[in-house]
């Protein structure tokens, strides 16, 4: 059964000039349409640029905002509130789409921003390695990640299979918000957004307790004859913020150094359950996170366990989501 178009989306007889008349229902439309849990949203970003600050300061650790790294991420913000807020005022098709997905989008990536950048003053206040416990965990499983290394850095094909299914994280999120918008599922984009942000905290939290180098810098020994996506920044980068001589945070150049846990594995068990909604595209989202899986070992350079505990990350953020009566509207 179709469902009555909005009074918005009312058809301007051809040949006509597009009155104020028939815009101002379109922003007013745009107004009312944002979620019950927008608000819930905005003010778990203010907290957690709020938090940031403080965790930054505390690990003297500031982002130079003239560097040219960041000039990427000002165009794109220009371009969002640009498309959020201009667009409605024309007569386009797709304008009201493009303004909800750019507003999504623009939350999305401010929220990777602030965890990527937040796990660099996180690691500075920690100390000590897990990586012995870790491995032992891998080994009483049964899993053997150098002989899956080996196996990698064999076959050239698996290389590049890996490196682009791994760098997906980035193009899955773009597909399903894209989705929601234009098919006017707002609430919908907000509660995977909340949902992300979640694991993005829980993410943060459990590595502060388990801080890692990650299986790649620990157990290989030897000449390297294949470099991961996520090379061995652990090794260098957490001693040299432990001992306070990194001061600045590149956003242009975000380093992966969160090894437990595995937040490519909560964010593909994340895709996972929201694109399971979306029919026509169900089985190729499962199928490229399922992909991403595979690749997340060596080129996340991962123990196991750590993906054991990035489902598990993905499991609260979706039971929270589900079991909050503000959340669930």
């Amino acid at each position: 059964m179709q469902s009555t178009p909005p009074q918005w989306a009312t058809t301007v007889p051809t040949g006509t000039a597009t009155p104020v008349a028939a815009i101002t229902p379109a922003l007013v439309e745009l107004r009312r349409s944002g979620p019950a849990i927008r608000p819930q949203v905005w003010g778990a970003m203010l907290l957690s640029l709020a938090v940031l600050t403080v965790l930054m300061h505390r690990a003297q650790l500031v982002i130079d905002p003239w560097q040219a790294g960041n000039r990427p991420f000002y165009a794109a913000g220009l371009l969002a509130l640009l498309a959020r807020f201009v667009l409605p005022r024309t007569s386009w098709r797709h304008a009201l789409p493009l303004a909800h997905f750019s507003e999504y989008a623009a939350i999305f990536t401010m929220i990777s921003l602030m965890g990527a950048t937040a796990s660099y003053p996180v690691a500075a206040l920690t100390s000590g390695y897990a990586d012995s416990r870790l491995q032992a965990i891998d080994v009483a499983m049964g899993f053997d990640w150098v002989s899956l290394y080996r196996l990698v850095a064999a076959h050239p094909v698996l290389q590049a299979v890996g490196t682009v299914v791994y760098r997906s994280i980035y193009v899955t999120p773009v597909v399903l918000l894209w989705c929601a918008a234009r098919g006017e599922r707002h609430d919908e984009a907000y509660r995977f957004i909340a949902g992300f942000w979640l694991a993005t905290i829980i993410t943060l939290l459990l590595f502060s307790l388990m801080p890692a180098i990650g299986p790649f810098s620990y157990l290989w020994h030897a000449a390297i004859p294949y470099m991961p996506e996520s090379e061995q920044w652990q090794e260098g980068l957490i001693p040299a913020l432990r001992a306070y001589q990194v001061h600045i945070v590149d956003l242009g150049h975000l380093r992966g150094i969160v090894s437990a846990p595995s937040f490519h594995t909560a964010a593909a068990v994340l895709y996972i359950a929201a694109g399971w909604r979306i029919p026509a595209l169900r089985w190729w989202i499962v199928g490229l996170n399922a992909g991403m899986l595979l690749s997340t070992p060596v080129e996340g350079t991962h123990y196991l366990v750590d993906m054991v505990f990035g489902a598990g990350v993905a499991g609260i953020a979706l039971s929270l989501m589900a079991c909050h009566p503000r959340l669930t509207a």
